[in-house]
């Protein structure tokens, strides 16, 4: 990813978008990252990707009586490395 100060991209901003256009652009303040500056695809792509957290609440009797009795695949096995204990 391209770091650049902000006093440099406020002076360059449509040089910066264009970069933006193929990689990620930040955007610091002091040393630090403040912003990022990514192409309106890139952004559509990340955003759609993510998941909206739900609550007990969020959730019907219905719901929640289909949760208890689901069973878990033989292939979801798979992915219990994932799982922390």
């Amino acid at each position: 990813m391209l770091r650049v100060g902000a006093a440099e991209f406020q002076g360059n901003i449509e040089k910066y978008q264009d970069i933006a256009l193929r990689e990620p652009v930040a955007v610091t303040r002091n040393g630090r990252e403040g912003t990022v500056l990514i192409s309106a695809d890139e952004y559509r792509h990340t955003r759609g990707r993510y998941r909206k957290v739900m609550g007990p609440d969020d959730f019907t009797e219905e719901d929640l009586r289909a949760i208890e009795e689901a069973e878990i695949p033989e292939e979801a096995k798979a992915f219990d490395h994932e799982v922390e204990d």
